[in-house]
């Protein structure tokens, strides 16, 4: 499966600086030092309804990830999925009447167009779930073998006792851990598991459904999370710098993911970091699939939206705060893309000398962009009330702005 295309981004003069980002795991700021080469894995897509705003939210934060990195003059091994084969995705083309495939690959491409239209930059590495199989088959054999799995009338359950670290991603007591398993995609009531959060490994295969060969497991198909640990584990390894996603991932998808790979290969930490974006809202509630209030890239695209206008919709707020769509936060990031375009197509312009620096330093503290805009604002107002004749200070701000931020002015 292929990404889309990287937009270029501009080389700043001197070095970013290293990343303190929030860690779920350990419920506070952490360093990143990833090495020479950073890892991220985020969890990507079920190709139905993209892009919608919350998408666009979560990756969003990790490109931005990707930017301070890239500021630090690292190179990066950034991968994401695609759950191309999943019940949700099953049962919104049983709705509408649509092959399962034809959805997926409709869904898939137009993400990608709206990755393109916000200049997000792509993975080097994007693996459908389905072409995934053939490495989870003996992922998920090797944890019946080794006793961290067990078959449950055909189907292929993982222990999560198997994993001495199991809740240390999300922190939760049991309790939760199961009212949230409920809520998302498992299945803690099914009589005979022998934990009620165990999670599937392997479905096997259901009359009017798709399956694949799975060798000792008999034909069937994945579970949610051995797809995501299969990927990560074939292109990045064991304890890669970040594990990516929104805050709704955390449990079970992130911390069944963990106990799957711990278990796998007796390391630990699966990840250094547990990254989660905050959810976004409309009209009061959580903006999701299940209560159909979405709001999509595509549709504010084609009503001409600036995609720039956008991402500092976006970028106006944290990422790991849960805050509202209203039509007020799209007025005030076309008012501000605006004023930054015209403060920057100046000749000249107030000393902009600091403001990489400002920008830097507020990316690097938790991915701080509304401090970051904060900055440029400053620099903006100052060009509008007294201008300035540093002839070099309006491109110095386009480049941060773009480089940084994925704007381009």
């Amino acid at each position: 499966m292929h990404a889309w295309p990287a937009s270029d981004v501009p080389a700043l003069p001197g070095k970013g600086r290293d990343l303190r980002i929030h860690d779920t795991a350990t419920g506070g700021l952490v360093t990143v030092d990833p090495g020479p080469v950073a890892r991220i894995y985020v969890c990507g897509i079920t190709p139905y309804d993209a892009t919608h705003l919350g998408h666009a939210a979560t990756y969003n934060a990790f490109d931005l990830v990707q930017r301070v990195w890239l500021d630090t003059k690292r190179q990066i091994e950034y991968v994401q999925n695609v759950t191309d084969i999943d019940d949700p995705l099953l049962e919104r083309a049983a709705r509408d009447g649509e092959d399962w495939t034809g959805l997926a690959e409709r869904e898939t491409a137009l993400f990608r167009e709206d990755m393109t239209a916000l200049r997000m930059l792509p993975p080097r590495h994007y693996i459908g779930a389905v072409e995934a199989i053939p490495g989870i088959v003996p992922l998920v054999e090797r944890l019946c073998d080794s006793g961290a799995a067990y078959v449950l009338d055909g189907d292929v359950y993982f222990s999560v006792e198997a994993d001495p670290h199991f809740g240390e991603v999300s922190g939760l007591d049991a309790e939760a851990m199961r009212l949230l398993s409920a809520e998302r995609g498992g299945d803690p009531e099914r009589p005979g598991k022998k934990n009620p959060l165990d999670p599937m490994l392997w479905m096997a295969a259901r009359e009017g459904e798709p399956s694949w060969e799975g060798g000792s497991l008999g034909p069937g198909r994945p579970g949610w999370h051995i797809e995501c640990v299969a990927i990560a584990l074939d292109h990045l390894g064991m304890g890669f710098d970040v594990q990516g996603g929104g805050s709704d991932l955390a449990f079970p998808h992130h911390e069944m993911g963990a106990s799957h790979a711990q278990a796998l290969t007796g390391e630990h930490p699966f990840a250094k970091a547990y990254v989660h974006a905050g959810m976004v809202g409309l009209d009061g509630a959580k903006m999701s699939k299940s209560k159909g209030n979405l709001v999509f890239v595509s549709t504010l695209r084609h009503e001409g939206v600036d995609p720039a206008a956008i991402r500092l919709s976006l970028l106006a707020h944290h990422y790991r705060a849960d805050w509202e769509w209203t039509g007020q936060v799209l007025e005030t990031a076309v008012a501000r893309l605006a004023r930054w375009r015209a403060a920057v197509s100046r000749p000249d312009g107030p000393s902009a000398s600091g403001l990489v620096e400002e920008v830097r330093e507020a990316l690097s503290n938790d991915l701080d962009a509304p401090a970051a805009l904060a900055a440029v604002d400053r620099w903006a107002a100052l060009q509008e009330t007294t201008g300035g004749t540093d002839e070099g200070a309006p491109g110095v701000v386009s480049r941060t702005v773009d480089a940084l931020l994925g704007v381009a002015l």
